[in-house]
């Protein structure tokens, strides 16, 4: 079995175009979202929801107005400025500006204030036309998004073992943050979708930094490569200096977009088309890598 992540500099660039379809070519394979602050394959997958867990989103404080004896200690520690006088001019918890690192519940004297785990964020197993997905929903603005990417992944792998699948398929979360970092870790090889932009460019670059440090193959796709000749040929010379293999040349086509509109892949809607058999290509080739 092997695991391959998708991954884009930038968001924008098409990732999750692409790797819906490479959803559709792909056979024997377990699907998963990895994208949890902004998931949206499920947009042309269209899963059916088998199972639906909970996920903890950090913790967060309370404080208990009985209790409390508006010493004023939680609010002057609070190195977040998390606490506020209420109405009444007691002490309240802003839970969007708390980080739940329980200074205040060490400090308060009163023992009024209590850190519990909240539990805003919810991970599924589902079916989809193609086979099995693994995806998450986390709310907004809330915590963990790394842990909770390494817990579907591991869902994800444990699937693929029971089936016998020959592919765990990520499609990975833009940029090169917490949850970009839990996406890389482990995978068996990445692809770089990168479009050609100052701005593409410029993400790529420190996306390929980042998983240089993990020693994993990488591979490239430049999305949209004839919008810019020129941008185009300054990420072909970046990619072929840091010895990055690149699959495909992905022409702009309006049938990217109609396909999305129509709940479906580009290689679902035009099967036929260049831009489908340009990523039919690359599919194969990621597919026959060392």
């Amino acid at each position: 079995m092997k695991e391959i992540t998708i991954l884009s500099g930038k968001g924008g660039a098409g990732k999750t175009s692409v790797t819906a379809a490479l959803a559709t070519l792909a056979k024997n394979t377990v699907f998963c979202d990895n994208d949890v602050d902004a998931a949206d394959l499920h947009l042309i997958l269209q899963p059916e929801i088998k199972e639906k867990h909970s996920f903890s989103s950090g913790s967060k404080a309370n404080i208990d107005q009985e209790i409390c004896t508006n010493c004023g200690l939680c609010e002057s520690n609070c190195r977040f400025h998390a606490i506020h006088p209420n109405s009444e001019g007691y002490p309240e918890v802003n839970h969007f500006q708390c980080e739940g690192c329980r200074l205040c519940e060490r400090i308060c004297p009163a023992e009024a204030i209590s850190t519990h785990e909240n539990f805003n964020n919810h991970w599924f197993v589902s079916t989809t036309r193609f086979g099995q997905m693994v995806h998450a929903k986390m709310g907004p603005g809330e915590e963990n998004s790394g842990k909770l990417v390494s817990r579907i992944r591991e869902k994800a792998r444990e699937i693929a073992g029971e089936i016998q699948a020959d592919y765990i398929l990520n499609d990975g979360p833009p940029g090169i943050g917490c949850s970009a970092i839990s996406s890389i870790t482990g995978t068996d090889a990445v692809l770089l979708v990168i479009e050609p932009s100052i701005s593409g460019l410029h993400d790529a670059k420190r996306l390929v930094e980042l998983v240089k440090g993990f020693g994993i193959d990488m591979y490239a796709v430049i999305n949209k490569y004839d919008i810019n000749v020129t941008a185009s040929s300054a990420v072909e010379a970046f990619l072929e200096k840091q010895d990055i293999e690149i699959l495909g040349r992905i022409p702009f086509d309006t049938r990217m977009v109609e396909s999305i509109v129509n709940e479906k892949s580009v290689v679902e809607f035009d099967p036929e088309s260049e831009i489908s058999n340009e990523i039919r290509k690359s599919w194969v080739k990621l597919t026959n890598a060392k």
